[in-house]
């Protein structure tokens, strides 16, 4: 399927303007579920660029750099699985999966950038000396403006060389690795799910994890609740969070009583 020159450029500036965004807006707009989204938006198929932003998200969930180490880019990734998904016609999992290698060359662009603006920094630190903010904002603008073209050409890149090119290589790729793309794909997710928890789950939480899962287990078995079980399940969190907020606001206010009456008297029956 062919695509014209302005959704072309429509789809270079979203993804110059995300990648920036990443790092400097920090607007969320760089995250799947949004560039999924947009990028349905501007090819034309709103319902796959949702399907695979949401899927994607739930893959990268758990991804964060540490330190200078940097993993798979979701800007690109989750941008390129929406435009394979949608321009090639595949599985949301198999539009996952293969675009794991943009994600690559993402996390390569990233290193680059940050790799090229390190002697930058002590020229900052000069600016900052001398109080020069006008210097401080070229260098910010100059390493926004590498990112977001690096980014912008890695994706652009797809439609130069067409779908066509991009269906020729898919179609190169053997059935059986195409299948294992899919579940690979698949399970992703839960990956990402379980690199989460590893990061923020504590130990006094693990009932409310249980509790949630047998919940959406029950919600998800009837047909009639299928449909709004996120609002549902949402509603019911909610609930036990605002319960919880509730018995721990009243017992940090009796502790903070109870330490005011430590001196003793009648209540003590002495």
């Amino acid at each position: 399927m062919d695509y014209s020159i302005i959704q072309i450029l429509l789809i270079f500036i979203m993804t110059f303007i995300v990648a920036i965004d990443q790092f400097s807006f920090l607007e969320s707009l760089y995250q799947p579920i949004v560039t999924g989204l947009l990028v349905g938006l501007i090819l034309g198929d709103v319902q796959t660029g949702l399907v695979v932003g949401g899927t994607y998200q739930l893959m990268t969930i758990g991804n964060m750099p540490v330190g200078g180490a940097q993993p798979p880019n979701a800007v690109i990734g989750g941008i390129m699985a929406a435009v394979l998904a949608v321009t090639l016609k595949l599985e949301p999992t198999v539009a996952v999966a293969t675009a794991i290698p943009f994600s690559l060359l993402g996390q390569y662009g990233v290193t680059l950038i940050f790799t090229l603006m390190s002697p930058a920094m002590s020229v900052a630190d000069n600016y900052a000396h001398e109080a020069n903010t006008k210097g401080i904002d070229r260098l910010n603008y100059i390493a926004m403006i590498g990112l977001g073209t690096i980014f912008g050409l890695i994706v652009t890149l797809f439609f130069i060389g067409g779908a066509t090119f991009g269906q020729t290589v898919v179609d190169a790729i053997p059935g059986w690795l195409m299948s294992g793309l899919s579940a690979a794909g698949g399970m992703m997710r839960y990956v990402g799910f379980a690199i989460l928890m590893k990061v923020m789950l504590s130990k006094d939480l693990w009932g409310f994890l249980f509790a949630g899962f047998g919940m959406a287990t029950i919600v998800m078995a009837s047909e009639s609740l299928a449909g709004p079980a996120l609002i549902i399940l949402a509603f019911i969190g909610f609930a036990i969070a605002y319960w919880d907020f509730q018995i721990q606001t009243k017992f940090k206010r009796a502790a903070a009583e109870g330490s005011l009456n430590d001196g003793g008297g009648e209540e003590d029956g002495i």
